[in-house]
C-alpha cells in the first residue's frame, strides 16, 4: 500500500495481537528496520536535546543574566509540560493514528528549537521550551507504538535495544555536541541544529511510516478523563519543582499543591471506572510487572537526570572546563550506553528482563555512591570509571523498563502505555532535579559560612557568592572587585568549591540510595505478556 492516509488493522487475537501489522512490507512504507530508522532519527533529536541544554546552560545564564532558578526553568518548563501532556498524547496517537502524532510532533519540536534560538530573553527562552515539551509529548509515546505495531513480539526487545542505544547515545553523547556548538558558534546553535534534523526526520517519515492501528482502537475521547489526569500531573510537578526551587518541602503551598493532586488523581481514578472508553483502563494496574516497570523508570530517573544537572557543573565549574571538555569527558558514559543498549535488547529477549535490570540498578548505585568522591582534585580516569559504570547501568534499564511496561500493555494502548513509560521517565527527572536539587542547597546553606570563616577571609561572606556555590563557579568579576587581591580570590574560589563538592556528595548519596530501592523493585518484573504469547508469530 502507497497511500499515506492507508490504515494498517491489527486483529485483536491475544495469542498474536500483531501478527498482521508485522507481515513482511514491500517496498519503504511500513518496513520494520525502516520504521525504525525512521523513528530513531527523531527521538534522536529529543533525546539529544536534553543534555545538550544541559550543556548550554551556564552560557545562557551568562549571555542572559540569569539566577540558577531561572536556568533550572529551561529544564523545568520543558519537564512540566512534557509530564502533563504526554498520555494524553499517547491516547491520541492510539485514537489518531501514531503516524500522524509523530509527524506533528517532529514539525513542532523543530519549529519551537528555531523559535528558543531567535530569543533574546530568558522568559522567551521557559517558554519556548514548554512549547518544545508539547510537542516532543506528542512524539515519543507514538514512536513507541510505531515499534509495537511494527515488529512481532519476539523482534520487539532488539528493536527497543536499538532504539534505546539511539537515546542514550543521543542523551550521552549531547554534552559533546553541545560543547562543540557553544564553544565555537554560539548556545542558539545549540537549538537551531534541531532545524535541519526535524525537517530530515519529517521528510523520512512521510516516505516510511505506515499508519498501524489495533481493530479494536478507541472511537472516542475522554475529555473529562483528560482534564483530570492533565490537573493533576501539573500539580504534582509544580509542588515538586517550587519545593525545590523556593517554597521548601516543609511549606504548606507544597503540601497543598501535592494534596490537590492526590485529590484529582483521586477523582480521575474514579472517572475512569464510570466512562466506556476511559483515557487509562486501570485494568492495566493489575499487571505487577507494569506496575514495578513505571515505578522503576521513575527511579532511575530521578537518580540519572538529577544528577546529571550537578555533573555539568562541576565539570565547568569547579575543573575550569570548556564545553567540549566536559562534553569529552562524559564519552565513557556514552561510548557504555551505545555498546549496552543493543546487548541489553538481546540480553533481555535470551533470559528476560528480570535479571538485567536488577544488575543495572545496582551498577547504578555503585556508581552514584561513587560519584561521591570526586573532589576539586579528582583526575580524568577516576571520572571516567564511575561515568563508565553509570552508562552500563542505565542502558539495561531504559531498554528492560520500557519492554516491561509497554509489553505487557494491549497493542491498542501501545500509545498509552508509551506515554506512562515517558511519563513516569520525565515525573523522575523531575522529582531528582526537584529533591537533588534541595538536598545541594541545604548542604551549601549549612555549610558555607563555616567554610568561609575557616578559610580566614576577612570581608563577610556575601549572599551572591553563596549562590555561586550551588553552580560551583567563581564569578570572573570577583577578582576585578575592590579589596580582592589573588590571594583572597583564590580562597573564596577554594571556599566556593569545597561548598559545592559538599552539596553534590550529599546530593549523589541521596541518588545512590534511590538506585538501591529501583533495584529491590526490579525484582517484580518480567517479561511483558504480549512478548510471551507472540513467541510464534511474525519473522521479518
Amino acid at each position: 500500500m502507497t497511500s499515506q492516509t492507508t490504515v494498517e488493522k491489527a486483529p485483536r487475537d491475544p495469542q498474536g495481537p500483531q501478527d498482521s501489522a508485522t507481515a513482511p512490507a514491500k517496498g519503504l512504507r511500513g518496513h520494520p528496520w525502516l520504521t525504525l530508522l525512521s523513528v530513531a532519527v527523531g527521538v534522536m533529536m529529543v533525546a539529544l536535546d536534553g543534555t545538550i541544554v544541559a550543556i548550554a546552560n551556564p552560557a545562557i545564564a551568562k549571555d542572559l543574566q540569569a539566577s540558577s532558578s531561572e536556568v533550572q526553568w529551561i529544564t523545568n518548563s520543558y519537564l512540566l509540560a512534557l509530564a502533563v501532556a504526554l498520555i494524553t498524547a499517547g491516547k491520541l496517537g492510539d485514537r489518531f493514528g501514531h503516524r500522524q502524532t509523530f509527524l506533528i510532533g517532529i514539525a513542532g519540536f523543530a519549529a519551537a528549537s528555531g523559535a528558543i534560538g531567535l530569543s533574546d530573553s530568558i522568559g522567551l527562552v521557559i517558554a519556548f521550551r514548554a512549547l518544545q515539551g508539547l510537542f516532543g509529548a506528542l512524539l515519543m509515546p507514538a514512536a513507541l507504538g510505531l515499534l509495537r505495531a511494527a515488529f512481532p513480539a519476539e523482534k520487539l526487545n532488539m528493536a527497543i535495544g536499538i532504539w534505546g542505544m539511539v537515546i542514550g547515545a543521543s542523551t550521552a553523547g549531547g554534552p559533546i555536541v553541545g560543547g562543540l556548538l557553544v564553544e565555537h558558534v554560539s548556545w542558539q546553535s545549540v537549538f537551531f541544529v534541531n532545524v535541519p534534523v526535524g525537517v530530515l526526520a519529517l521528510v523520512f517519515g512521510l516516505l516510511v511510516l505506515k499508519d498501524f492501528r489495533a481493530e479494536n482502537a478507541p472511537k472516542s475521547f475522554d475529555v473529562p478523563g483528560i482534564l483530570l489526569l492533565s490537573g493533576a500531573m501539573f500539580a504534582l510537578i509544580w509542588a515538586i519543582i517550587k519545593a525545590g526551587e523556593s517554597w521548601g518541602w516543609g511549606s504548606g503551598n507544597t503540601w497543598a499543591w501535592l494534596g490537590g493532586s492526590v485529590l484529582l488523581f483521586a477523582v480521575f481514578a474514579f472517572w475512569e471506572t464510570k466512562v466506556r472508553e476511559p483515557l487509562i483502563p486501570l485494568g492495566m494496574f493489575r499487571s505487577v510487572p507494569l506496575s514495578a516497570g513505571t515505578i522503576l523508570m521513575v527511579l532511575m530517573a530521578f537518580a540519572f537526570m538529577g544528577g546529571l544537572f550537578f555533573v555539568t557543573f562541576y565539570l565547568q565549574g569547579v575543573h575550569g572546563m570548556s564545553p567540549v571538555d566536559s562534553g569529552l569527558h562524559l564519552l565513557p558514559l556514552t561510548a557504555m550506553m551505545i555498546v549496552s543498549s543493543p546487548i541489553a535488547g538481546a540480553l533481555i529477549t535470551k533470559v528476560g528482563p528480570r535479571i538485567p535490570l536488577v544488575g543495572g540498578m545496582v551498577f547504578t548505585a555503585v556508581a552514584m555512591f561513587g560519584m561521591t568522591t570526586l573532589s576539586t582534585e579528582t583526575g580524568t580516569l577516576p571520572m571516567s570509571v564511575w561515568f563508565a559504570l553509570l552508562g552500563l547501568g542505565l542502558a539495561p534499564v531504559m531498554v528492560g523498563a520500557t519492554e516491561v511496561i509497554v509489553g505487557n500493555a494491549p497493542l491498542e494502548l501501545s500509545g498509552v502505555a508509551g506515554g506512562l513509560q515517558q511519563a513516569a521517565m520525565q515525573v523522575g527527572g523531575a522529582l531528582g532535579t526537584a529533591v537533588l536539587g534541595a538536598v545541594m542547597a541545604s548542604r551549601v546553606n549549612s555549610d558555607f559560612a563555616g567554610n568561609w570563616a575557616d578559610a580566614g577571609i576577612p570581608t563577610p561572606p556575601d549572599p551572591r557568592l553563596e549562590e555561586a556555590a550551588k553552580l560551583g563557579a567563581v564569578p570572573e568579576e570577583l577578582a576585578k572587585a575592590p579589596g580582592v587581591t589573588p590571594d583572597v580570590f583564590d580562597k573564596i574560589g577554594g571556599v566556593i568549591h569545597d561548598t559545592f563538592m559538599s552539596g553534590m556528595g550529599s546530593a549523589f548519596t541521596v541518588a545512590g540510595v534511590v538506585a538501591v530501592v529501583a533495584a529491590v523493585v526490579a525484582f517484580f518484573t518480567k517479561r511483558g505478556a504480549n512478548a510471551e504469547a507472540g513467541a510464534g508469530g511474525a519473522h521479518i
